[in-house]
């Protein structure tokens, strides 16, 4: 049963990044490039593995979440000020990104299955997620949602099924990286929805009281079954004729499943919004009390605090403001996604950082495997992110973009002398 137990609770996880932005951006990868970005999510799938393992390992060895592990080591002096605050920063400008995505995505399921107003239902849904974060009682409402939400991912690799790729194929997408023109920003948005940045801090904190074997089993069952769903809706984006939209995709479940596959879809869809809706202010105001309070016992960032609510209801409120200014829901959860991978290589550079730390993990950080194998994340969604900012700089300057093997070189460049930097603060704040 505490088995269970520990799967039940890391399934918040995964179903925070199987929300509107998992299936929009999935989906329009295989609506666009067939099986060809299937990599990306196996490479996903792997490093939120990894990375969420590292945080919750962080938290049961050190007794620290990841945020107030970076407070006790970037807290004094000017630049480990300007550190936290750049973390915080990016956490919250990512939150705020993918609520707007969370928000959008499930209007959009909720006006499917009404027919109703999208103003109106995107007040109303503002509004509820509003009262469950007021009432502090939203990771109970989220994992019912979840429940939900699994039911439409059964239904995705259950139509994936019936759409029926060829298994040579997917074996060769899901193994063998190809970039095709223009995909670059549907491959940061696959990263992005998958390996959510303020995740890794919410995660570091539900490890709290767990043991290391549960927290390795929980995460394996929950971000696992999360990864294959997200692969499914992938492949059944590739079914989509024409021009991609939520009608569309639901329009392919009723074909290969039945008419009541489309009305679990728009259920679906907004369960997996609603629930998303509340974890990214939840965990935005989380980690903006590990960051700047003095522990989970500190009154002035209590859940009834006017800190915690300000922090969660500023994120919320951009959420709501995106859905009701009329923006089309699918190019802009895409490009929410998007930006949350390019935030990413900034945690997991922190990430790498702490359980490498002696003193912090007590003989329990990482061995040479473990931090190969972290490396390569941290570089190569650095890689990713970086790309896609000197493409749009060659843009809007009107040159020529950099060649693969100059961006290649210029990020592991960028790389290292970031890495060091950080490092050296990171060695003065632990003397």
């Amino acid at each position: 049963m505490k088995r269970l137990g520990s799967v039940l609770l890391w399934a918040v996880i995964a179903a925070a990044f199987i929300g509107p932005g998992t299936v929009a951006t999935a989906a329009s990868a295989g609506a666009s490039f067939g099986l060809a970005l299937l990599w990306a999510l196996v490479f996903s799938t792997v490093a939120c593995l990894v990375l969420q393992e590292a945080g919750g390992r962080l938290t049961i060895v050190s007794g620290l979440s990841l945020g107030q592990a970076l407070r006790s080591r970037y807290s004094t002096g000017v630049r480990g000020g300007f550190v936290v605050i750049l973390v915080l920063g990016a956490i919250l400008i990512g939150c705020g990104a993918y609520e707007a995505g969370n928000i959008l995505g499930g209007v959009a399921g909720a006006v499917m299955a009404t027919g109703w107003s999208k103003g109106l239902l995107t007040l109303a849904t503002g509004l509820i997620a509003a009262a469950l974060l007021w009432s502090q009682a939203p990771r109970r409402v989220a994992r019912f949602l979840s429940g939900i939400v699994a039911v439409m991912g059964v239904a995705f690799l259950a139509t994936a099924w019936r759409v029926g790729p060829s298994v040579v194929d997917v074996l060769r997408a899901s193994f063998v990286p190809n970039l095709p023109l223009g995909s670059g920003v549907l491959v940061l948005g696959l990263i992005g929805t998958t390996v959510v940045p303020y995740n890794i801090f919410l995660g570091s904190g539900l490890a709290r009281g767990q043991n290391l074997q549960d927290l390795r089993l929980g995460l394996a069952i929950a971000v696992g079954f999360g990864g294959v769903i997200s692969m499914g809706v992938l492949v059944v984006g590739t079914a989509v004729e024409g021009a991609f939209s939520f009608e569309a995709l639901a329009s392919v479940l009723s074909t290969k499943l039945g008419g009541w596959a489309s009305d679990l879809f728009a259920v679906g869809l907004l369960g997996a919004g609603l629930s998303s809706a509340i974890t990214a202010p939840l965990a935005a105001a989380i980690t903006a009390r590990d960051l700047l309070g003095r522990g989970r016992d500190d009154e002035a960032w209590g859940m009834q605090s006017w800190r915690y609510r300000a922090v969660w209801m500023g994120v919320l409120g951009a959420g709501v403001g995106f859905g009701v200014s009329g923006i089309q829901p699918i190019p802009a959860i895409i490009l929410a996604q998007a930006l949350n991978g390019i935030l990413l290589p900034l945690v997991a550079v922190f990430l790498f950082l702490a359980v490498n730390d002696r003193d912090l993990m007590a003989g329990q950080g990482n061995r040479l495997p473990a931090n190969l194998v972290m490396g390569a994340v941290v570089w190569v969604s650095l890689l990713l992110g970086t790309s896609a900012l000197w493409r749009a700089v060659a843009r809007v300057a009107g040159i020529s973009p950099p060649s693969p093997a100059q961006i290649v070189l210029l990020t592991t460049g960028l790389s290292l002398i970031v890495l060091f930097a950080l490092s050296r603060i990171f060695v003065r704040g632990r003397k």
